[in-house]
């Protein structure tokens, strides 16, 4: 049978996009500023209609408690933090204390504020520091790659029966299908998400879906 999809060229891309939750002045702001103060690192930046998806994501499942593993600038935490239920909470993690400035700063524009919690330091330490098992609804992990499976494993920890992890860039640019890697960095963050998508595939500890979207997404629904 042959494969059943649609091939997303750049137009059709645009298409989505323009069909997604509209990207409002804060956000347009807020990704500006992340390409002048960042210029090409502001990739990480999670794109419109990502963020579009996360926030029907969380809302979806009635999200009152969420983590974030890499903030950057903020774009990502204030579409979770506007999927909460009214007494929501989330927890974010960030290590570079410039962008986590700018993204507190949006949080305060946002109104979001007081439902943000930004913890500057190495994502990991965080997630082990907290010790509320089973507690969280739901997880979004975008940061350094080569701890990708270690922040699945904390993630999992914490996330309730029924809660939901969305990871970021499990395509890697597509080179989680290439053989060889000359950069050496570059190796190690594809040999880390090729290693969890290899383990997530395989985990009967939740239901899970890869997605299409961006750089491509693994939704894993905890069991």
């Amino acid at each position: 049978m042959p494969d059943k999809f649609t091939q997303m060229t750049a137009e059709l891309h645009r298409y989505a996009a323009d069909h997604s939750a509209h990207q409002d002045d804060l956000l347009r702001r807020l990704a500006e500023e992340t390409e002048s103060v960042a210029g090409e690192m502001s990739i990480m930046q999670v794109a419109a209609d990502q963020a579009a998806l996360i926030t029907v994501l969380v809302r979806a499942i009635g999200t009152r408690r969420a983590l974030e593993v890499g903030t950057f600038t903020g774009y990502g935490a204030i579409s979770i933090a506007r999927g909460l239920a009214d007494d929501g909470r989330l927890v974010t993690c960030e290590l570079n204390e410039e962008y986590a400035g700018i993204a507190r700063r949006y949080f305060e524009q946002a109104g979001l504020a007081g439902r943000i919690e930004l913890r500057l330091g190495p994502a990991l330490e965080t997630l082990r520091e907290i010790r509320a098992d089973g507690s969280f609804d739901f997880a979004f992990i975008d940061a350094n790659k080569p701890d990708y499976p270690a922040y699945y494993e904390e993630c999992l920890r914490l996330l309730r029966p029924g809660g939901l992890a969305m990871i970021d860039n499990v395509f890697f640019g597509g080179r989680v299908l290439d053989t060889v890697e000359a950069e050496a960095e570059r190796e190690e963050s594809t040999a880390a998400i090729s290693e969890l998508n290899d383990r997530i595939a395989t985990d009967d500890r939740v239901d899970k879906a890869m997605v299409g979207v961006g750089d491509g997404i693994t939704l894993a629904l905890k069991r």
